[in-house]
């Protein structure tokens, strides 16, 4: 009698490999491919945290003293952010910022989408295609010199008061930068002019990605104009409005640039800022640590304005 038995293949050696060698060469490309990617992100990361992390943690080191910018520091603890928090002159600069909003964001915002679906009508026409570019041209132009023009025409003398006396309401003319009532609406209103073309070109874009069929169907139902901007294009927008309203939340609180050239934080305090007193705190009254303080309060801030947005946004998606 013969018997056969399997073959027996001795046990592989400890430490070798069992893998296929197909998926071990796809591995090693994924590795290499991820140490690539490492060595391309390394430069950012870099330029991020020279600029951004390092000057973030130095801030709130100075919050925690007393220091004039020269002179020896002083540790102080908590006491400069109890400064921020209960001082009126400083407090009133954060209620500035979010009265701006009002200006910066749901203004150009809400007017964005009314001018944008406007254009879509009258897309691929030459009056649409010039309109998007003046809408635009206030991103193209540097702020500061934005601010200058925007001051001649708010003066005494200037156009809009021009435009006023010959309508026949020249008795409402003011220096309307220098009003202690009129001051911050107009400082808004310059920031309105900066931001609806922003607004309005990312949504009019984000309108081309909707389905006409949407817009067909609605006209056979009979809806009209207005129920299809509101049944339609808002919802159909949601990521592009949150998008805009973002980045208008955070030039508003943020804002700079506009307000230091057009009023200087004035008439008085009137359309004084977060970021102007900042800076005002830190280079003229020299304290840096009070101003370090609003800083930190001021970055919590937009975190905590923005955030929730960003965490609506995702979760409307899903």
């Amino acid at each position: 009698m013969t018997a056969s038995a399997d073959r027996i293949e001795p046990a592989p050696p400890p430490g070798s490999d069992q893998r296929h060698p197909r998926r071990t060469l796809a591995i090693a490309r994924v590795r290499r491919g991820t140490i690539v990617g490492w060595l391309f992100v390394l430069p950012a990361l870099f330029m991020y945290a020279a600029f951004v992390l390092q000057p973030l943690a130095l801030t709130l080191n100075y919050s925690l003293y007393r220091w004039d910018g020269i002179g020896p520091s002083k540790w102080v603890g908590l006491d400069n952010y109890r400064v921020v928090l209960t001082d009126p002159v400083l407090t009133d600069t954060l209620f500035n910022a979010f009265r701006l909003i009002a200006f910066f964001s749901l203004l150009p915002v809400f007017v964005g989408l009314v001018v944008a679906s406007i254009l879509r009508r009258s897309e691929g026409g030459l009056l649409g295609t010039m309109a998007r570019t003046v809408l635009f041209l206030p991103q193209v132009i540097p702020l500061v010199a934005a601010g200058i023009v925007w001051n001649w025409v708010l003066s005494l003398t200037g156009a809009f008061n021009e435009v006023l006396g010959g309508i026949g309401l020249g008795a409402i003319t003011r220096a309307w930068l220098g009003d202690f009532d009129f001051a911050l609406p107009a400082v808004g209103l310059i920031g309105f002019w900066v931001l609806l073309g922003f607004c309005t070109v990312l949504l009019f874009t984000g309108m081309g990605k909707i389905d006409p069929g949407l817009y067909e169907s609605a006209r056979i139902d009979g809806a009209s104009a207005v129920n299809e901007f509101f049944a339609i294009t808002i919802p159909s927008l949601r990521n592009e409005i949150v998008v805009c309203i973002t980045v208008t939340i955070i030039a508003a609180l943020a804002s700079f640039d506009i307000v230091y050239i057009s009023t200087g934080g004035g008439p008085g305090r009137a359309t004084m800022v977060p970021g102007l007193q900042i800076y005002t705190l830190a280079f003229f009254g020299r304290q840096i640590g009070v101003a370090s303080a609003l800083a930190v309060v001021l970055v919590v801030i937009v975190l905590v304005v923005i955030l929730p947005l960003q965490r609506l946004n995702r979760g409307t998606a899903s």
